[in-house]
């Protein structure tokens, strides 16, 4: 199943694009500005509920990428350098930089990604939860 395009919360200084298939719900957002990031409110996500470089800040915290963010003057997250590769002790692999990843439907430019590990995903090669390397 090819993925979905990210849901956007644009507001007027900050966009926030969310792609869900890739979420591992570690919450950094929720627990980093509950008042932008509220599961309970729809839409969950008000990116004029803060500062926009405090939005910024804690959408660079998600480890898997599924939340981006670019102002309104067209910026966007910058790539750490160097490039960091971490192994967790279940397998995946947390990797931020400039990179770019192989999809089954092309290239991508991520700057933050978690991979799977063991194979099991559905979501190849991001990490979905469903094989022994997300196992807390």
């Amino acid at each position: 199943m090819k993925p979905r395009e990210p849901k956007e919360y644009a507001g007027r200084e900050i966009t926030v694009s969310f792609e869900a298939r890739r979420c591992l719900h570690a919450a950094e957002c929720v627990h980093g500005l509950p008042q932008v990031f509220d599961l309970a409110r729809r839409p969950w996500v008000s990116p004029d509920d803060a500062p926009a470089d405090q939005v910024a800040e804690v959408v660079r915290r998600c480890p898997s990428g599924a939340l981006r963010y670019r102002y309104a003057d067209g910026r966007a997250e910058e790539p750490g350098s160097p490039a960091s590769v971490e192994r967790t002790g279940t397998g995946r692999l947390v990797m931020r930089g400039d990179l770019v990843v192989r999809t089954p439907y092309g290239e991508r430019r991520e700057t933050r990604v978690t991979l799977c590990g063991c194979g099991a995903t559905g979501n190849r090669p991001y990490c979905d939860q469903s094989g022994p390397c997300a196992e807390r």
